[in-house]
């Protein structure tokens, strides 16, 4: 189905869990290493995002028949808009020898374990309910009511992220630079193609 190449790296965790930190810091050292996969969606852009950067931009009419055609790996709706993740985007990075990263939600880890993409899963567990609720508020984007949604989804996620089976790793992120190292050890040790290994690691 999907183009070999390094097992790709899968890390979902509940917004505010600190993934995105995480998925930017290891991109960042090591730029060569990885390739991040980007996600379609039939939102509308937020300021500052680039087509094709940041997300593949859609709308909800193309983005189900691709669907329907089988061109998408994982798929999941939110708060009326479709997110996914296409097989090309995919391919797109495991052609150039990187390892593909994917920054998924639940119902997409579900779906991509039933691939043949064999990745390793990675879910970023905030220290607390109640430090994941300040993280958000500091943030200060959202309203109570989409802010209670959030919590709400986070702790059916958290819920998912500690069932076993579920995951190959669980990192506690309540310090970045513990949980980066975490990361970056787990993924040395798991990386397939162990000539390449991750030397930089």
């Amino acid at each position: 189905m999907v183009q070999k190449g390094p097992r790709p790296l899968v890390l979902c965790g509940p917004s505010g869990s600190g993934k995105s930190t995480l998925l930017k810091r290891l991109l960042k050292e090591f730029p060569d290493k990885f390739g991040f996969s980007v996600s379609h969606t039939t939102r509308n852009p937020r300021p500052g995002e680039k087509d094709g950067v940041h997300y593949h931009f859609t709308n909800k009419e193309d983005m189900t028949a691709a669907v329907a055609k089988g061109e998408f790996i994982e798929t999941a709706t939110f708060s009326g808009n479709m997110y996914g993740t296409s097989k090309r985007a995919v391919d797109d990075v495991r052609r150039t020898g990187k390892i593909c990263v994917l920054d998924i939600e639940i119902e997409g880890v579900k779906q991509v374990k039933t691939t043949d993409l064999d990745p390793l899963l990675v879910f970023v567990m905030p220290p607390s309910i109640e430090e994941l609720e300040r993280r958000l508020r500091a943030r200060n984007t959202e309203c109570e009511e989409a802010l209670r949604k959030r919590l709400d989804t986070a702790i059916r996620e958290i819920e998912f992220g500690k069932q076993p089976g579920n995951f190959h790793i669980i990192i506690m992120n309540d310090n970045l630079d513990k949980a980066y190292t975490d990361l970056r050890e787990f993924i040395s040790k798991n990386t397939l193609d162990k000539d390449q290994a991750l030397r930089g690691l």
